[in-house]
């Protein structure tokens, strides 16, 4: 099942613009060790749910995984060979705009070994370049 939301207030919106680096959701929060995204771009809801099931697959149900994003713009797009005009088309997909900075999957309970290899696999499947990122401790 696809992540997108339950309702929304309006159906289709605008592409918009995503300029310079995220001021939240940029460290890690929930669990030990992150995945930061380094571009901006719109991640997808199945690209997001290839991450977990890759990181939940190769964590054998040890650790726990966190999402840090959700697909909550729609995308609309017209059929193939329609003429031009006669409105805006139907929402296809659902995304989620990330800007430089945003950590997108985190990862708890495990070592930093497994966690790396975990997020490697998550990085693989995401369309922007990523690095592994720990928390940050307060002493």
């Amino acid at each position: 099942m696809a992540l997108m939301p339950k309702r929304v207030k309006f159906r289709k919106s605008q592409r918009g613009r995503m300029k310079g680096n995220a001021t939240r959701n940029n460290f890690v929060a929930f669990g030990e060790y992150g995945l930061q995204v380094l571009e901006s771009t719109w991640i997808t809801a199945r690209q997001i749910e290839a991450g977990r099931v890759a990181a939940t697959h190769f964590l054998h149900r040890e650790g726990k995984v966190y999402l840090r994003v959700f697909p909550d713009k729609p995308v609309s797009s017209k059929p193939l060979e329609t003429r031009m005009g006669k409105g805006k088309g139907e929402p296809e997909f659902w995304v989620a705009p990330v800007k430089p900075g945003t950590v997108i999957v985190e990862i708890g309970g495990v070592t930093e070994d497994t966690a790396k290899q975990a997020l490697v696999r998550v990085a693989h499947k995401m369309p922007v370049r990523c690095r592994f990122v720990k928390r940050r401790h307060s002493l």
